[in-house]
């Protein structure tokens, strides 16, 4: 432990006191935001505790606390468990698995870094999408012994969902295969094979040993094999591409409309993306009214712009109808307003998904009620492959439509991840059930000239009018159709029997098909009407007998 100290110490002294200095002072220093993710005991919170200890990030006292707990929770035997300095939670320490995302924040003399440590159990998955959501560049490690498991391709499918597409393998144990250069390679060709078609324009490979250090911080001789990089190296010079296709207009959630007095009317929220400055022409979604800014006033105070991932509150000025969950934009570039979404969801509910469940869709600022209408296909984490489906347990990823209440303006995921990005919580409960991820973009803003052609909008009515894939609605009025059906085929049989020619049967059949649900209908509304004069009279009886006892 002494040596630890002394190498700690060593560190601490040799680290900057600030970015590189020139004659106008430190400049700041570019930050990255990654993640660490990956199966279980492929070790992923030692890599971050040993990155914290040669980053100078780890002081005496908790050099002194990390021995004590190495003693009684370490799986390391006598040497330091590093894992210890992010698991904190005692759950995490008494069964040697990460539970909760675990953020840390580190520093060198070329970035500055924010690190998400998720876990790797498949019963935590949600915990590591949360992570992933917000990271620039996932670390995926793999344990060198086991090569690639299904959470490990589980995690890469979902780090590549959530929009990232520059990942770092970090082949992890080499000391407990030898070093040999044969497995590092073999991991790398199937990796690369197995995640052709996810999407990442980036993919860098390094063996480690993230409990000895080799190849973290520093080059291992060990594995003087290796001609690349150590792992530190790369974060600090890897550069972060932007999602091709990026939604440039502004976008602005609602998120409070400011209303102190009758002098003012203000709409507050973080401007996504975009500039806004005063004079500006915008549009407010889903409505589609326009106006012009006329003031933009920022927390430091009244500002001529603003600009993305700033908070502000602008004026417009007409007077307009703007509520919390609608969407400011510029006038001339607008996302579509829709009422029908083709997403992918990552399921993360025990109760399994059944097409026809309705729950509330929360995007940005804004919530409606939705339905499951279909469940197209899931998808095989190991293979990627899409495969038929008739529900999603937890932890599966599938492709669904969506059906919503009220029309919101949205964009793909992989244009904006304000807009493309959603969540279904359980409407009784209020559990998160899933993350969802929009895949296309069908236009239906106002004054689009699009319209679907016309055997879609038969197809369309034809699923309003029997109700969603697997509800009780449909499963209803199906049961009533095949009984009408049945009934006017019967009938079709009872003429044919006496009279023994089917051009009578059959038209028969044809007309009580037709006939059937008409007079229901018409019995139903007479009911109503019925029913409706009835309750009107009474109330009419119930206020003169009040009207006489006054």
């Amino acid at each position: 432990m002494k040596a630890l100290h002394a190498r700690q110490r060593a560190r601490e002294a040799a680290l900057p006191r600030g970015g590189p200095a020139n004659d106008h002072g430190p400049q700041p220093r570019s930050l990255l935001r990654f993640i660490t993710c990956g199966s279980v005991d492929d070790g992923k919170s030692t890599l971050i505790g040993r990155i914290l200890f040669e980053t100078g990030a780890v002081f005496d006292d908790q050099l002194g606390a990390l021995q004590r707990d190495s003693r009684k929770f370490g799986t390391q035997g006598e040497k330091v468990d590093f894992a210890l300095l992010v698991d904190g939670l005692s759950a995490e320490r008494e069964q040697g698995i990460t539970i909760d995302v675990a953020y840390r924040y580190f520093s060198t003399d070329q970035r500055s870094f924010i690190v998400a440590d998720t876990p790797g159990h498949e019963q935590y998955t949600r915990n590591m999408a949360t992570g992933a959501s917000t990271a620039d560049l996932a670390i995926i490690l793999i344990d060198a012994r086991l090569g690639l498991l299904k959470q490990t391709l589980r995690h890469s499918f979902i780090v590549s969902l959530v929009g990232v597409r520059q990942v770092v393998v970090a082949v992890n144990k080499m000391d407990l295969v030898g070093y040999d250069q044969a497995v590092f390679e073999r991991i790398c060709a199937e990796y690369r094979h197995a995640v052709a078609g996810l999407g990442f324009t980036h993919i860098t490979f390094i063996p480690i040993s993230a409990r000895d250090g080799d190849n973290v911080t520093s080059r291992s001789p060990a594995m003087d094999w290796y001609r690349g990089s150590p792992l530190l190296a790369q974060l600090e010079i890897i550069e972060i591409e932007a999602i091709s296709g990026v939604h440039t207009g502004a976008l602005l959630p609602v998120q409070w409309v400011n209303r102190p007095d009758s002098s003012f009317r203000g709409y507050s929220g973080n401007l996504a993306v975009g500039h806004l400055k005063t004079g500006d022409e915008i549009a407010v979604l889903p409505s589609g009214r326009t106006s012009r800014i006329a003031r933009v006033l920022t927390p430091g105070g009244e500002a001529g712009c603003a600009s993305a991932g700033q908070a502000v509150t602008i004026t417009l000025e007409d007077e307009i109808d703007v509520s919390r969950g609608d969407l400011i934009v510029g006038a001339t570039q607008r996302p579509a307003v829709r009422r029908s979404l083709n997403a992918r969801l990552l399921w993360t509910s025990e109760t399994p998904l059944a097409p026809g469940g309705r729950y509330l869709l929360k995007l940005a600022s804004s919530q409606a009620n939705a339905v499951v209408s279909a469940l197209h296909h899931s998808i095989d984490v190991s293979s990627f492959a899409e495969i038929s489906a008739a529900t999603l347990a937890m932890n599966d990823i599938g492709s669904v439509t969506i059906e919503l209440d009220r029309a919101i303006a949205t964009l793909p995921f992989a244009a904006s991840t304000e807009l493309g990005g959603f969540i279904l919580i359980d409407r009784i409960n209020h559990e998160t059930v899933a993350f969802g991820f929009i895949t296309e973009d069908a236009p239906l803003s106002a004054g689009s000239t699009h319209r679907p052609g016309f055997a879609a909008g038969i197809l369309r009515g034809v699923r309003r009018a029997i109700g969603p894939a697997g509800s009780v609605m449909r499963a209803g009025r199906m049961a009533l159709m095949s009984g009408h059906l049945l009934a006017s085929l019967s009938l079709a049989g009872i003429a044919y029997a006496a009279t023994h020619s089917l051009t009578l049967a059959l038209p028969i059949a044809v007309i009580d098909l037709l006939l059937r649900p008409l007079l229901l209908g018409a019995s139903l509304i007479g009911g109503r009407a019925i029913w409706r004069s009835r309750q009107k009279r009474g109330a009419l009886g119930a206020e003169n007998a009040l009207g006489d006892g006054i």
